[in-house]
């Protein structure tokens, strides 16, 4: 029901910043909880931020204080800003979406993911 299109990864510097977008193709994206994943080289899979349909947030704690999740539902849209970025934040990174159609019925939506590279 939703496709997810990430943007803004590239190349940075040790302690560089980064906004990445992740616009979403569909509808009721206000109900949805977002999140961002992100997979360094020879790694699984890891949560970095999520934030609710009602805009609570939480993040990974290699991230906090550094890296920051939003949203503009009007935009339907969710960003992470990243800064103080270090090479270990080097991954692919993924925009999720999580729909609670119901307490026994869920659904997740993935984007193609962005490439992040920390590097002097």
């Amino acid at each position: 029901q939703v496709q997810l299109v990430e943007s803004g990864g590239g190349l940075v510097q040790p302690g560089g910043s980064l906004r990445l977008s992740c616009a979403a193709f569909g509808s009721m994206f206000s109900i949805y909880d977002m999140g961002w994943y992100r997979q360094p080289p020879g790694k699984q899979r890891e949560l970095v931020a999520a934030i609710t349909s009602g805009a609570g947030t939480n993040y990974a704690d290699s991230v906090k204080g550094r890296f920051t999740i939003s949203r503009d539902n009007a935009k339907n849209t969710v960003y992470l800003q990243m800064n103080s970025l270090k090479p270990e934040d080097t991954a692919v990174y993924y925009c999720n979406a999580h729909w609670i159609r119901s307490s026994w019925s869920t659904r997740d939506y993935w984007g193609q993911g962005t490439q992040v590279t920390v590097s002097s």
